[in-house]
């Protein structure tokens, strides 16, 4: 602060002495034109009058706070000022030269020490602020910067790259698809255009890093031009939205960040009205199945927020039961009633016996196994934690009237080809058969893979490209519906608030994403070449997986509810008399502890599963 005060004395001086020295030569030096009066020998009477040209310069710009602002980052604003308060003081005082002097000075030297003064003034700025950048640009080698979008963010992006000497940045240029700007200059950095041809552009012109500046993109294009750049094995990385970092007073810079991994999946995010969510939870007691899982954390994160009366988390790992009870209780203290239970669903006593002793109102059962691979080598564990499992909490809930019971699901329930799929499928059939004979409520939530959950393709690829490769792929053909874990727990407490009882809940999930481009751009976005640096490796479509994910959005046995994006998948009743015999079947194969006979029971139980 002290320095810049200091500055700006500094550069009041200077102009100071501009236009004493511009005065003093067009009133001595100037042979035509007769620009004064009187005898141009007398410095004493040229002195009274630059006094009082001087004195009204300072009280003009005094009052118009010019040199309060810091000039290397002026802009037009500032100029102005500075020339009104040069105006204003010759101005004042070429009416008191006819009063308080008895040899006056002409109107044309009046205006030609203002203008001339001026001109000055705007030239010592001008070549001072093209030195700095000179200096600043040479005094380090700085990475040379492309920046996509040429409107206002991106502009805002170039004056602070420009002005922040701390900045490793270059900018080289804009990239942006506006015809009216392309091949037109920014603050002497030529637009180039359009966006589709930045692969050519930055062949031309030397590039090490991309920003995306235009906060207005939609998800589907942002997807786009984040494959198109990433193909030069150029780094990008994108300004997200600019208002917020304004509010916020933020810098511009230090709120670019790398693309997210859910930006890959090319369609906006899904969010919904928390209002309703956290009325129907507020006040409740709430119980969470693996609520130390992917899904089932980010439950408790969400649940927490709408002040339960009581959440109670269940979970058979203590690990991620310990890690998410003290991630609550750091953020909420003694706000929240959290009590964590270390139990497994199979154990259908200890089920009973903590269902008694808490009385839950809603029930969340995420907890499963859902490894595919694992459980076609043991279905034993698929039975006995998801449909067992499920059972035992579906009938707690019932036994000790709960309000509402939610399963989490997966669409590989659907037409299901692996062990795991198909016990999901026995899940939903077990809540399915609950529909009229429970003052519980019963629903059903399904959705597709998750972003980020633990075991899904996201850390698996992340920890392959740190390891230096290769990433491994099933097909190059596969192709799969994604969420994110915020997402998927939102669709859950949005489908919980429903009025509805055993109904199936799925989620517009947009288009399907290729699993080879998604290794693709993931690479690149660790900042890493496909193929050449990280190789992708194929290795074939694993035990019960499929090559296309089923296309659960437009399914003629779907409905609409009133929010756009969730959708009920109508499904024939099943009654319980059904739903036992098929368990004491898969009891009885459990007996055999014969693998082939374990798998052909669970296979028996779904009438859609669909053989390899």
């Amino acid at each position: 602060m002290k320095l810049n005060k200091f500055k700006a004395k500094l550069l009041f001086i200077i102009d100071i002495f501009i236009v004493f020295i511009t005065c003093y030569i067009l009133y001595y030096w100037i042979p035509y034109g007769r620009l004064v009066q009187f005898v141009k020998s007398d410095f004493l009477m040229f002195l009274k009058h630059i006094s009082i040209i001087l004195l009204f310069i300072t009280i003009s710009q005094f009052l118009l706070k010019s040199y309060n602002s810091i000039w290397k980052y002026a802009e037009y604003n500032e100029y102005i000022k500075l020339m009104l308060g040069v105006i204003l003081g010759f101005s004042l005082y070429y009416p008191v030269n006819y009063f308080l002097f008895t040899i006056n000075t002409t109107l044309i030297f009046t205006i030609s020490s203002c203008s001339v003064s001026i001109l000055l003034m705007l030239l010592l700025r001008f070549l001072y602020r093209r030195y700095r950048r000179y200096i600043l640009n040479k005094s380090r080698n700085k990475m040379p910067l492309a920046i996509i979008g040429a409107g206002s963010a991106g502009v805002l992006l170039l004056n602070e790259i420009i002005y922040n000497a701390k900045t490793n940045y270059s900018a080289c240029c804009f990239i942006d698809d506006d015809i009216n700007k392309i091949g037109k200059k920014i603050r002497g950095l030529m637009v180039y255009g359009p966006i589709d041809r930045f692969n050519d552009i930055v062949k031309e012109i030397p590039v090490s890093e991309v920003i995306v500046a235009i906060p207005s993109l939609i998800e589907e294009r942002k997807k786009e031009i984040l494959e198109k750049v990433t193909k030069s094995n150029i780094k990008v990385k994108i300004l997200p939205d600019l208002i917020s970092i304004l509010q916020n007073g933020h810098k511009l810079l230090s709120s670019v960040r790398d693309f997210k991994v859910d930006e890959l999946i090319g369609r906006k995010s899904i969010s919904f009205d928390e209002t309703e969510i956290n009325s129907y939870l507020n006040k409740k007691t709430i119980m969470v199945t693996g609520g130390g899982g992917s899904i089932g954390s980010e439950l408790c994160r969400q649940i927490a927020k709408s002040g339960p009366k009581h959440l109670i988390i269940i979970d058979n790992y203590e690990n991620n039961a310990f890690s998410i009870q003290q991630e609550l209780i750091s953020k909420y203290k003694d706000s929240l009633k959290l009590t964590v239970e270390i139990a497994s669903v199979q154990d259908k006593d200890k089920i009973d016996l903590l269902f008694e002793r808490y009385r839950p109102d809603i029930i969340f059962h995420a907890a499963a196994h859902k490894h595919v691979p694992f459980m076609e080598d043991c279905t034993d564990e698929a039975i006995k934690n998801n449909i067992f499992g499920t059972y035992n909490t579906v009938h707690a809930a019932h036994k000790y009237n709960a309000k509402k019971f939610v399963l989490i699901s997966t669409d590989k329930a659907v037409n299901p080809t692996s062990m795991m799929g198909a016990s999901k499928r026995v899940c939903e059939m077990i809540v399915q058969s609950m529909k009229g004979i429970s003052s519980t409520d019963y629903v059903t939530v399904r959705f597709g893979n998750v972003l980020g959950s633990n075991g899904s393709v996201i850390p698996l690829f992340r920890q392959q490209i740190e390891q230096g490769g290769p990433v491994t792929i099933t097909d190059k053909r596969a192709y799969r519906y994604f969420m994110t874990i915020s997402e998927a727990s939102q669709l859950v407490l949005r489908a919980c608030s429903m009025k509805s009882q055993s109904e199936t809940y799925v989620l517009d999930m947009g288009q399907p994403v290729n699993i080879l481009k998604l290794a693709e751009n993931l690479i690149r976005l660790m900042g890493h070449i496909p193929y050449t640096e990280i190789p992708i490796k194929e290795i074939g479509i694993r035990p019960g997986e499929k090559l296309y994910e089923e296309l659960l959005m437009h399914n003629d046995d779907l409905s609409e509810t009133e929010n756009a994006k969730i959708f009920i998948e109508k499904h024939y009743t099943i009654s319980q008399d059904e739903i036992e015999t098929i368990l004491e079947n898969l009891r009885k194969a459990l007996e055999t502890k014969d693998k082939s006979l374990i798998k052909e029971a669970l296979i028996m139980a779904v009438p859609t599963f669909i053989k390899s």
